[in-house]
């Protein structure tokens, strides 16, 4: 018998968590049960192993990052997360080009980490690089799907016995390689954001945002550490005084404003 929903999440800009809440209040209501939010979006976070027993059910959520869960995250989805053949529900979200093998590979996470997959789940958002791509997403028309999509889940969950969840994808498919607007490889791993120290008003507010810690906080123009490309500070930032000029980056979120803006459908998995 399940007694406690628990949706846990990586969300750099929102939209993961967003999906995420939905599912996870919607299957705690049809179970009748609590629910319990856990943000793992923040370096401090992810610094301990969270386990589950077998009468919780989790929703686990993470967007999409070239194809794949976003790498630098992808060692604390498979370290800090334990099971104990614990019901789950796996939900990506992606920017409106694909989400890949992403599910895949949670699904394999998840699995991995002594839980049981019961369903997946990959809905459209909006893209962190560009208004363009799925503006407007997740729309009320998304979270009503994923509280569909948790009925259905809900109803399997306490299912003793269940054939293994597949799901669309490769988990072990390699990262999707970006390209630029003359269909070339946009190399820009390096790239980071820069600061407008016009509008910057030294509030302090991106340090905080920075799922990996990158922000020195005695000089928020500086970024000493690895940048995810997450848009975090960029989106969160009040003054609008974050911003990346790469020109590889930016030929690669024109290429995918080219292409990509055709609304994508959400699709749904379920172990049965």
């Amino acid at each position: 018998m399940i007694t406690k929903v628990c949706g846990i999440y990586f969300s750099a800009t929102g939209n993961t968590k967003k999906i995420t809440e939905t599912v996870a209040a919607q299957l705690a209501k049809d179970l009748g049960c609590p629910m319990e939010l856990k943000d793992f979006t923040a370096p401090a976070a992810r610094t301990e192993v969270k386990e589950f027993p077998a009468d919780t059910l989790v929703v686990a959520g993470s967007p999409t990052y070239a194809g794949k869960l976003p790498n630098k995250i992808l060692p604390d989805f498979q370290t800090k997360l334990k099971g104990n053949g614990t019901p789950a529900v796996a939900v990506v979200t992606f920017g409106n080009r694909s989400f890949d093998n992403s599910l895949a590979e949670l699904v394999s996470v998840l699995t991995a980490g002594g839980f049981r997959p019961v369903g997946g789940a990959a809905f459209a958002c909006r893209h962190a690089f560009s208004d363009l791509l799925a503006g407007g997403r997740p729309s009320a028309e998304d979270l009503a799907a994923a509280e569909v999509f948790a009925d259905h889940a809900a109803a399997l969950a306490e299912k003793a016995e269940l054939p293994a969840l597949s799901v669309a994808g490769d988990a072990a498919a390699p990262y999707y390689v970006p390209k630029g607007t003359d269909g070339q490889p946009a190399k820009f791993l390096k790239a980071k954001p820069l600061t407008d120290m016009a509008k910057c008003t030294k509030c302090g507010k991106c340090v905080p945002l920075c799922p990996v810690g990158s922000i020195d906080p005695q000089d928020v123009s500086s970024v000493p550490g690895i940048c995810i490309k997450c848009q975090a500070c960029v989106r969160g930032c009040p003054e609008h005084a974050k911003y990346f000029d790469d020109a590889a980056f930016l030929s690669h979120v024109a290429m995918l404003e080219q292409n990509f803006t055709a609304p994508k459908e959400n699709a749904f998995f379920y172990a049965e």
